[in-house]
Order: structure tokens, then sequence, then C-alpha cells
């Protein structure tokens, strides 16, 4: 078998093994944030970051639903860490965003954040302010989810099938999960260029 074959047949194993079910509950707890007025706040480093700002535009523009994602504005984060440290980065945006009760953050990490380990303290410290001010919480993460799984009202793990590409699945099947939302009945609010165009 082929590297293409291989990695190809662990997506597909990989696509068999998602829990729908919590991503139904992810829809749902969404559509309670568009409901309330609240806003969505992407947290994510590396490849998940980009994957922020993709979701960010998606949801603003497909769901209507207001968005953002801290590592989008690179001055603020590049002074941030100068200044006070990577591992506050994400939890002081969120206090000068005031962060609300009816607001929801949500993860995109490989590992969901690990403090033991100091893999994305920015993320735990973050999900630990979200936690004081009764914010929502959700994220789409691989291997056993850290403390994004913890935490959350509600978590898609990415289920780990080859432990030789963990990274690129997790940051790959991010963006099937998050178009999966953004195409819900739940969320969808305007129509995709193709897909109108298509009916035209």
């Amino acid at each position: 078998m082929s590297y293409a074959q291989q990695h190809l047949k662990d997506a597909v194993e990989i696509l068999g093994r998602i829990d729908a079910a919590a991503i139904e509950k992810i829809a749902t707890l969404l559509a309670e944030v568009k409901r309330q007025g609240g806003r969505l706040f992407f947290l994510g480093v590396g490849g998940s970051a980009g994957n922020c700002s993709h979701a960010v535009n998606d949801f603003r523009k497909i769901a209507g639903i207001e968005s953002y994602a801290p590592t989008d504005n690179v001055s603020e984060l590049t002074a941030r860490t100068n200044d006070e440290g990577w591992a506050s980065v994400f939890c002081e945006w969120l206090k000068t965003s005031r962060l609300k009760p009816e607001d929801c953050v949500f993860v995109f990490s490989v590992g969901g954040g690990n403090l033991e380990k100091n893999i994305s303290p920015n993320l735990v410290e973050a999900l630990k302010h979200a936690k004081t001010v009764g914010a929502k919480i959700t994220g789409v993460v691989g291997r056993d989810g850290g403390y994004t799984a913890q935490v959350a009202d509600v978590c898609c793990i990415i289920p780990t099938v080859n432990p030789e590409t963990i990274t690129p699945h997790a940051e790959a099947f991010q963006a099937v999960v998050w178009h999966l939302l953004v195409s819900h009945p739940k969320l969808k609010a305007n129509q995709t260029k193709w897909e109108s165009a298509a009916k035209g």
C-alpha cells in the first residue's frame, strides 16, 4: 500500500469513528449562542490558528454569528507575547473582549492543551477564564482532547487511527467538522455561492 493510500484509508476510518452525536450537540450549543446574541471566539495555535481564521469567515458569513480569532491580529498577539508571555495571550485578549456568559470559546487543537507538559498553556489559561465568567466552551481536538475535553460543554474528539499522523488528520478534520456545522440547518443563515449558482 502506498503512503497516499494509507493516509486516505486512515481518513476513511476516522470518518467512520467520529462521534456524530457530539457534533449535533455542538450545533445545538452554537444555535443557542446565536439565539442569545452571543459571540464565538476561536482559539488555536499553529495550523489550528489558520483554521480559526477560515472558521471565523464561515461562521460570520454563512451562519451569521459574530466571530473572532485573536490570532488574526498579529500586532496584538506579538505585543502580548513579548510583554506578558505566551501563556496569557488568549486569556488577556478575551478579558479585553469582555467575554460574557452568552459567548462561546471554540478551540481547534491537536492536543487540547496540557499544563503538566507545557503544551498550549495559552489555551488552558483562556479556558480557565471562560469557566470563571460562565461562557460556553466547545472544541474540535485530537488525541484525548486534553484540557479542552475536560472542561468543554461538548467536544468533538478526532479519533487517533495512526499515531504517525495525529496532527495532519486532527487539523484536516477540524475543517470537516466546522464546514458541517456552518452547513447545518440549525446554523446556516446564508447560501454559499456555488450552491446558489447551481440553482440558477
